[in-house]
């Protein structure tokens, strides 16, 4: 993969097979990324975004968004990434091929402070790591967006 292929569900960003991982600054992303290879990861299954590449995709999809996108969560999604790289966040997009791999995945996003580590699935998109208060979750739709778990509802930027 690279940040010119896009596979797609619905005229929107879905990689299914991979985890999108987002964070805060290009540091973290960086050891991330070097982690994920010690530990076992091709260099071929590792793609790196920019921020401005990430919001780049993001406003292509959000333009290109078919009627089904918003029927899930895909779209949200696409437009909670834009809403992190416009904040300066940087992304990681990994294969992912079993549990066992999404797992390790999920220890190299925690220990490199991820602000966000997304499993995407045929019909599911597993959240990898706890995301914001901890408050329960409520519903969402496509109107609502995604509940981003934080006390103003909004995607908010990490860091130290």
């Amino acid at each position: 993969m690279s940040p010119n292929d896009r596979p797609a569900a619905y005229g929107v960003f879905k990689p299914v097979g991979h985890v999108i991982l987002a964070f805060p600054n290009e540091s973290d992303m960086k050891g991330a990324y070097s982690a994920l290879l010690s530990g076992g990861s091709a260099q071929a299954d590792i793609t790196a975004y920019t921020p401005e590449q990430m919001r780049q995709q993001a406003d292509i999809d959000i333009e290109q968004a078919g009627v089904l996108a918003g029927i899930g969560q895909e779209l949200n999604l696409v437009k909670a990434h834009r809403e992190l790289a416009v904040q300066g966040h940087s992304f990681l997009v990994v294969k992912a091929p079993s549990d066992d791999e999404a797992n390790r995945i999920a220890d190299v996003a925690r220990r490199f402070r991820a602000a966000r580590a997304q499993r995407y699935g045929h019909l599911m998109i597993e959240e990898l790591i706890e995301v914001g208060s901890g408050e329960k979750q409520v519903a969402e739709s496509p109107e609502r967006g995604l509940d981003a778990q934080t006390r103003s509802g909004r995607e908010v930027g990490g860091g130290r």
